[in-house]
């Protein structure tokens, strides 16, 4: 490949993490790098191959939950060598600047959440967003999304769809949150936790429409997997019977807009005021059908039999 600087740093294939480089600074000097490492969101066997690696050489390992990490590792055999320490909600602004020194020092940072992708959803944006400030090094070990995972078993469209995270907790928040994106014709992903799911599928229903196509995902990999596919009244009403477990919920988009329902004299009105502002009728009436969409010959036929009606 061609290029210069840090953005052509590539690392031989067997090297171990300890003794991989870090980002050259222009002024020569290095840093470390820090490693956003995806981890099974229910099978462990899920977990990526570079994961124990990176695990058992990293200078520092972050853990959402060092307990769960604890586990993970068991299970994958292996013994972190590096420094292991607790980065969660409650301590990510004032742990950043700690693991940025870390990684101004050269250590080879590696960060993990309890399940999928760290910052998406969980710790991380904040670190990744001061390393890169400071121009460090990121780099990733891809592994399983619940986001993904979700999409491709929802049987909706997945040419485009967008991710919004978990919605507020207020009922009066969460429907303001959905109006937001009424309009969105994407397909839209959630995360929401099992005993608000109910009341979350309703506002959906409320601000979507009672008929708007969307599934449930629930334990997504594990032993009780389930897809619930339906609309979202009635999915609504199954969740209202008590859901447990780790949910991902996808919606269709909103559907593409169809003609407008416009009478005879609303076109023909329509027509005028484009007229009356310096318009040719002919430009008026495809302007008219376009806006409204309609063949230009309805719009036409609209005119002429007003014109008709009322020759004045």
């Amino acid at each position: 490949m061609c290029g210069t600087g840090r953005d052509t740093v590539r690392f031989p294939p067997n090297a171990s993490p300890r003794n991989r480089p870090g980002n050259s600074w222009e002024d020569g000097g290095v840093t470390g790098t820090l490693v956003l490492a995806g981890t099974p969101i229910g099978d462990i066997a899920d977990a990526p191959p570079r994961l124990a690696e990176e695990l058992a050489g990293a200078d520092v390992v972050a853990a959402e939950d060092t307990r769960r990490l604890r586990r993970l590792t068991q299970a994958l055999g292996v013994t972190p060598k590096g420094r292991v320490l607790s980065y969660f909600e409650g301590n990510e602004s004032a742990r950043t600047p700690e693991l940025v020194q870390e990684l101004l020092g050269g250590a080879r940072v590696l960060l993990v959440t309890d399940a999928g992708m760290p910052s998406v959803s969980d710790p991380g944006y904040r670190l990744v967003a001061a390393a890169v400030e400071q121009d460090i090094r990121v780099t990733a070990v891809p592994g399983p999304s619940a986001v993904l995972t979700a999409l491709a078993l929802s049987g909706l469209p997945v040419d485009r769809f967008c991710f919004e995270g978990f919605l507020p907790r207020k009922a009066g928040e969460r429907l303001s949150r959905l109006r937001e994106v009424e309009g969105e014709r994407r397909t839209l992903v959630y995360f929401e936790a099992p005993h608000r799911l109910d009341d979350t599928l309703a506002a959906m229903a409320e601000v979507f429409g009672a008929d708007r196509r969307a599934a449930v995902c629930r334990e997504l990999t594990k032993t009780y997997e389930e897809v619930r596919r339906g609309p979202l009244a009635e999915l609504a009403r199954w969740a209202a019977e008590g859901v447990r477990g780790e949910i991902t919920v996808v919606v269709e988009g909103a559907p593409e807009p169809g003609p407008e329902e416009l009478d005879a004299a609303e076109l023909v009105r329509r027509v005028r005021v484009r007229e009356e502002a310096g318009e040719r009728r002919k430009e008026a009436i495809a302007a008219v059908a376009t806006e409204a969409g309609l063949p230009k010959r309805v719009v036409f036929d609209a005119v002429v039999a007003a014109k008709k009606a009322d020759p004045s």
